[in-house]
């Protein structure tokens, strides 16, 4: 008989087998075709098998975007200065479409900006605001103006990948934005 360490090893393989191959497949076709059906095909496991793991579609999709907030993380954490930051953050949701998708824009269980916020999200705003925090002045809440860069960065990633906006201008948004916190 397997030992208890052994099966939640097992359990926890199978779990991030299921949250690769959501991620692989939502990459590859969309998170349209990120279905329970499709994902229990791809795995070779049944479907009840994997809402054992996960309730539903939104839990898949929250252990995505928690694993890409991680990612994000380490990019901004290497970037230095408002400008790399920016950069850091453009380029992490032009490379990673699907994945940034999940992470700000699909509906999670994530809860942003409350005692319920996980770690690893904090962890990720903290970036961004210790870019941001030298340029507060006097009287401007740094979390806020953090959340406003935040969201222009983030408006500018979602506009850029749906081609909402020139696609040649793309370095010039990002200057101007990185500008006007600045001055």
């Amino acid at each position: 008989m397997p030992s208890q360490g052994r099966r939640e090893r097992a359990r926890e393989e199978r779990r991030r087998l299921i949250v690769q191959t959501a991620r692989e497949l939502a990459e590859a076709e969309g998170w349209e075709a990120v279905t329970t059906r499709r994902l229990a095909e791809k795995v070779d496991y049944s479907q009840p098998v994997l809402y054992s793991h996960f309730p539903n579609m939104t839990a898949i999709t929250t252990a995505v975007a928690l694993e890409g907030v991680e990612e994000l993380t380490v990019a901004l954490g290497e970037a230095e200065g408002l400008r790399e930051v920016a950069a850091a953050y453009l380029r992490f949701a032009e490379e990673h479409p699907a994945l940034y998708e999940a992470m700000f824009v699909r509906r999670t269980d994530l809860s942003f900006g409350s005692d319920e916020t996980p770690a690893a999200l904090i962890a990720a705003f903290g970036e961004i605001r210790q870019a941001v925090e030298p340029f507060a002045r006097d009287g401007v809440d740094v979390e806020t103006l953090t959340e406003v860069f935040w969201s222009a960065l983030h408006g500018q990633a979602t506009l850029n990948h749906t081609a909402r906006l020139r696609p040649d201008h793309l370095q010039a948004r990002a200057d101007i934005l990185v500008t006007l916190l600045t001055t």
